[in-house]
């Protein structure tokens, strides 16, 4: 189904907005500013200066500032160092907004000296009967991953605003965490989902199972509501439909087709943090194979005889492939620059209709975990103009990724890791 001009006007709105606010910044007037809550993306520029670095945490600020007394803001959020983006949840639950915040262990555990936690858990409280609170998944496990499966991890970051000015049943899920890396060293995105009752009613029905913690009866699931579908893991190894959601997506994809008359072929971008799932790579190596263009920008790969991820995406023939992992300061002990976004991108032929330009986007990294042990959500988006923006933005990763097409080293294979503080 083709929407790319149902959205015009609130592109147009959306980048006016853009202006306005950066503008604001710049002059300190931010508090003046007030976003137009449209359907779209959101990026950061790491690279670019503080509005920049900040639009994504700037927009769910401006959310949260429009928050209507009476209404809701649940977030599920897998590391929250921002004390002072704390506060404003705090100050928005004394104006009569009820706050529910799920999260992972490690956000506390990881960074005992941020004060964030502490200011949520006295201005919200942690008891998870209540209308504000916030919540941890067990230590060293997801809210809803199977023990026996072993580690794993809340790894979600997506939040929901049930009344904003002008919008109800707010969607934003994005790649992005509340933490200083995630605003200056890391790429994000986010996307804006307004008014779809049954895309955000899927995200609470699943915010409030993280909340339960039942792993005993979780399943695996999606849903879908033209021109989005969203889908909710993990996706346990004993599901009674078992299979690699990603995988099954790139299946949808035909690589040549013939459209008025002329030869063409698919287009697959990908922009990824972490690509260490077999399957994935293996699957996309055969698109470009079968003759689709098959992009790539990646931070972390794995490496290990044949069956490791760098090897396979690197064997004769595969994908176009650049490394964004980038210490740019020489210190091992701080973050690198990376991709932190996790989006798939298909221009062409899928699932039988050609002129097809689709975007998956959300917290789903293509590696083990996040399809079998992890908390995500993964979000598609079947729409022209949003994903020409995030080809925009898959554009200007690519310029800006180091070591890039040089990407033979211990960090592009995963053989070292990046922290994020």
């Amino acid at each position: 189904m083709r929407s790319a001009s149902r959205h015009v006007s609130s592109r147009l709105a959306a980048a006016a907005f853009s202006i306005s606010l950066v503008a604001g910044l710049q002059l300190g007037l931010a508090d003046n500013a007030s976003a137009a809550v449209v359907a779209g993306p959101v990026f950061n520029n790491p690279k670019g200066d503080e509005a920049a670095q900040k639009a994504i945490r700037t927009r769910l600020l401006d959310y949260i500032g429009q928050a209507q007394p009476g209404s809701s803001i649940r977030a599920s959020v897998y590391h929250f160092w921002d004390a002072d983006f704390a506060q404003a949840l705090v100050d928005a639950r004394g104006r009569g907004v009820d706050i529910q915040l799920m999260m992972d262990e490690s956000d506390v555990s990881d960074n005992a000296k941020d004060t964030s936690y502490s200011i949520l858990k006295a201005g919200l409280g942690t008891d998870l009967t209540k209308s504000s609170f916030v919540g941890l998944c067990p230590v060293n496990k997801s809210c809803l991953g199977e023990p026996s499966q072993g580690s794993s991890i809340n790894h979600n970051k997506f939040w929901l605003f049930s009344q904003l000015d002008g919008a109800s049943n707010v969607v934003v899920q994005t790649s992005a965490n509340l933490t200083p890396s995630s605003y200056s060293r890391f790429w994000n995105d986010a996307y804006v989902l307004p008014g779809n009752t049954a895309i955000y009613t899927a995200y609470s029905d699943y915010f409030h199972k993280l909340v339960g913690q039942d792993w005993a009866d979780w399943q695996y699931s999606s849903t879908a509501s033209s021109p989005y579908k969203a889908y909710f893991f993990p996706r346990p190894a004993d599901d009674p439909t078992p299979g690699d959601t990603i995988t099954a997506v790139l299946d949808n994809v035909t690589c040549n087709y013939t459209e008025d008359g002329t030869a063409k072929h698919t287009t697959i971008r990908v922009g990824m943090f972490r690509l260490t799932r077999l399957a994935v790579a293996q699957k996309l190596v055969a698109l470009k194979t079968a003759g689709c263009s098959v992009d790539i920008v990646y931070s972390e790969a794995d490496s290990g005889s044949s069956s490791g991820t760098w090897e396979t995406l690197h064997a004769s023939g595969g994908p176009t492939l650049r490394c964004y992992n980038d210490d740019d300061d020489n210190d091992p002990s701080t973050a690198s620059r990376i991709i932190h976004s996790k989006y798939l991108l298909i221009e062409g032929k899928y699932d039988g209709t050609t002129k097809q330009k689709i975007l998956w986007t959300g917290s789903h990294n293509y590696s083990g975990p996040a399809l079998t042990k992890n908390d995500e959500a993964l979000l598609k988006v079947d729409n022209d103009a949003d994903h020409d923006a995030y080809v925009a933005n898959f554009n200007a990763v690519k310029a800006a990724a180091k070591p890039g097409v040089l990407d033979n080293t211990n960090a592009c294979k995963g053989i070292t890791s990046t922290p994020e503080t």
